[in-house]
């Protein structure tokens, strides 16, 4: 049967809708804040799974998506024509070590927020935007149910629930967490060392002009790591390999007001926002991970980064971009990873890359992006949906986030990065009842628990590179964020720390 369909009339924005439905169970939230075309026309919210799933901490050779790929194959259905694509299916994190499901991969020696290696939700109901049209619809496929009339029936009483929540969205445009802050060392599970090892705490250095934020690395630790980078490098290990440094501070208010504030700060073709139990990720992220439509792939590798100035600046940058050796080399190199990536799951001979190393502007930064699709084969999947799973698997972690070769690049950071990742360099995705697909790479992301907030930035080191300059990188691509966590809930701003005043 086809889902039960109502358009909105007068409906609230995404970022709206998301303060309506924050007590609900599992939001989440796709949003394009930054539109580019096809690549910024759609947003999607959802939550309260119907089913679940999560990995704490994953194992080499264990499917991760066993569970999923059930309930997804018992949920089939077709997309109707004409609505937004994601009508309804899978939706989730998957963090950056759930590449050691398909890996023997090391793991970074200290964990400081402990968020799972994955969590995914399967949702029979979606608010979907269309920002070309202005239109907004309320999609509801009444799964579990597989009974046409048990299904029928659930699909109504989702709808009118979801319909109710939003007759009232006018008076619900911001959060209302007011919970204070506990002190950072008596927070539950994070002491003021980050989680690590008995005897070995991790060390904590104040970020240079943010003394209430803390970083992994201090300034001359981190060019001393992108010079053991470059020895491997010139000893033939790798070719490149993506350096980040892990940031810590508070924020008083809730999480939504945490994404709020980052949509604002730093607005992005694909911002995001997920809460589960007592964490949440809070992205803006202008970075495709793969998207799957109508069975072609595409990816769109970021590498190559200028900071933003004045307009005059930014003409002067984006050629110094375009002449870049360096940065050209570092996003080739990517490009073709990723060929290879996706050769494991395409048709032969469909590869394409239809744009190489074209320079976008975005609101701190501009960056040399390039693009890549093929055509996903179906192979022994019996289902799209299991398809575009069996594509993570091929893919995951992001080639413009590890190095190349992929393997050994993921080695290096797990030996020179002393705090995991985590969610960040990993996905944000929705996975359709049709076998639709959508992720994002979580870059320019926050993720919040108990008070702290987390956010890390990074960038690819090859035998070219300036220590020095790749330092000053990361804070260039961290300034969207900390601008974020410095705005208070209330719109007053404060200082740094995102301690509230008075």
């Amino acid at each position: 049967m086809p889902p039960l369909i109502e358009e909105l009339e007068n409906a609230p924005t995404p970022a709206q809708a998301l303060a309506a439905f924050a007590a609900w169970p599992d939001v989440v939230v796709f949003e394009s804040v930054l539109r580019r075309g096809e690549l910024g026309r759609y947003s999607f919210l959802t939550a309260d799974p119907f089913a679940s799933t999560q990995i704490d901490r994953c194992s080499f050779g264990v499917d991760p998506f066993a569970e999923l790929r059930a309930v997804l194959q018992r949920c089939e259905t077709e997309t109707v024509a004409g609505l937004p694509p994601f009508q309804g299916g899978a939706a989730g994190v998957l963090s950056y070590e759930l590449g050691g499901c398909w890996e023997r991969l090391p793991r970074a020696a200290h964990d400081e927020l402990q968020i799972p290696d994955a969590w995914v939700g399967v949702y029979d109901w979606v608010i979907a935007w269309d920002h070309e049209t202005d239109q907004a619809w309320v999609i509801s496929q009444g799964f579990p149910e597989t009974e046409r009339a048990a299904r029928e029936q659930r699909a109504a009483a989702r709808l009118a629930d979801v319909t109710a929540v939003l007759s009232g969205w006018p008076g619900l445009e911001r959060g209302t967490s007011e919970t204070p802050a506990p002190a950072f060392a008596d927070l539950p599970g994070l002491p003021s060392q980050a989680q690590s090892s008995p005897g070995h705490p991790v060390k904590r250095f104040p970020l240079p002009g943010h003394p209430d934020i803390t970083s992994d690395f201090n300034r001359d630790g981190y060019l001393r790591t992108v010079e053991r980078i470059i020895e491997y490098i010139q000893a033939g290990d790798i070719f490149q390999a993506n350096l980040s440094q892990r940031l810590l501070g508070q924020w008083v208010g809730s999480s939504i007001e945490l994404y709020q504030s980052l949509r604002e700060s730093n607005p992005a073709t694909f911002a995001g926002y997920l809460a589960h139990d007592d964490w949440a990720i809070v992205s803006s992220s202008p970075e495709l991970f793969v998207r799957v439509s109508d069975g072609v792939v595409e990816t769109r590798p970021i590498k190559g980064t200028r900071r933003r100035q004045t307009a005059e600046a930014d003409l002067y940058t984006r050629d110094e971009l375009r002449q870049s050796e360096k940065d050209i080399a570092e996003n080739v190199m990517i490009v073709d990873l990723l060929r290879n990536d996706l050769s494991r799951v395409c048709e032969a001979g469909s590869i394409e890359v239809p744009q190489l190393c074209v320079v976008e502007s975005y609101e701190t930064v501009q960056h040399l992006v390039s693009e890549i699709r093929g055509k996903l084969r179906t192979g022994s999947s019996t289902t799209k949906s299991l398809a575009s799973l069996d594509l993570i698997e091929a893919v995951f972690p992001g080639g413009s986030i590890t190095g190349a070769p992929k393997v050994r690049a993921m080695e290096i950071i797990a030996e020179l990065e002393p705090i995991e990742r985590g969610p960040y360099c990993g996905s944000l995705f929705y996975c359709g009842f049709d076998g639709t697909f959508d992720s994002s790479i979580l870059i320019r992301t926050l993720v919040s628990r108990g008070g702290i907030v987390q956010c890390s930035a990074g960038g690819g080191i090859v035998a070219q590179s300036d220590p020095v300059a790749e330092y000053e990188e990361t804070l260039h691509k961290a300034e969207g964020m900390l601008r974020a966590l410095a705005a208070s809930p209330d719109g007053s701003g404060r200082a740094s720390s995102g301690r509230r005043r008075g």
